[in-house]
């Protein structure tokens, strides 16, 4: 029996790996349908796309960028944007609108989560695994505002947000404002952190 349906956006998931996301968010699909959730994983590939399912059930949607060049990260993102909410729309139609929320990963996953959460009313966790302050030394540059002001709508409009760290949870409020009732601290290392993304998703569900 399905206990949740999660759709769960990342920029990165195996085989594509550019850091610590794409393992964090492959072990994270697998881990949930241990717990009897309907896992649908979308997902960017520079050479890969459509559907595949794997072994352990979770269902992946590889995406392409239908705009090869771009001046910037920022152009890139709003343009793969635009095939995060195709595919996000059709799961969405696919399973009769029967889909309890969304869980996405950094700003890149920003804006077609919260143009599904506002289209379909579906529960958002927004997931940082670090801020623009942290990963830039020229933060307060216009591409890096334009990416801080993607992350402060994210921490907004999510009904929860995870973070994995006390500095980024302590960034979040300092920087955002976000309060701290509505930042859970997951830490992967932790034993039970399966059982606290659980809680987060089902907080965000209330």
């Amino acid at each position: 029996m399905v206990s949740l349906r999660v759709i769960i956006l990342t920029w990165e998931f195996p085989p594509r790996i550019v850091g610590e996301i794409s393992s964090y968010t492959d072990r994270l699909a697998a881990e949930l349908t241990k717990r009897s959730v309907e896992v649908h994983v979308v997902t960017y590939h520079e050479a890969m796309s459509g559907l595949f399912q794997a072994p352990d059930g979770v269902k992946i949607y590889r995406i392409q960028n239908p705009v090869e060049t771009h001046f910037n990260v920022v152009t890139w993102d709003l343009t793969l944007s635009v095939e995060f909410e195709r595919v996000l729309s059709n799961i969405y139609y696919q399973n009769r609108g029967e889909i309890d929320l969304i869980d996405a990963h950094e700003w890149l996953c920003s804006l077609p989560s919260l143009a599904a959460k506002r289209w379909f009313d579906i529960n958002l966790v927004w997931t940082a695994h670090s801020l623009e302050d942290q990963r830039s030394a020229s933060a307060n540059a216009p591409l890096n505002i334009a990416i801080k002001n993607l992350e402060l709508l994210a921490a907004q409009e999510a009904d929860r947000v995870i973070v994995k760290s006390e500095f980024v949870k302590a960034e979040l409020t300092r920087v955002y404002g976000v309060p701290d009732s509505k930042i859970d601290l997951v830490q992967p290392s932790s034993p039970t952190w399966i059982d606290e993304v659980m809680n987060s998703y089902k907080k965000a569900a209330i």
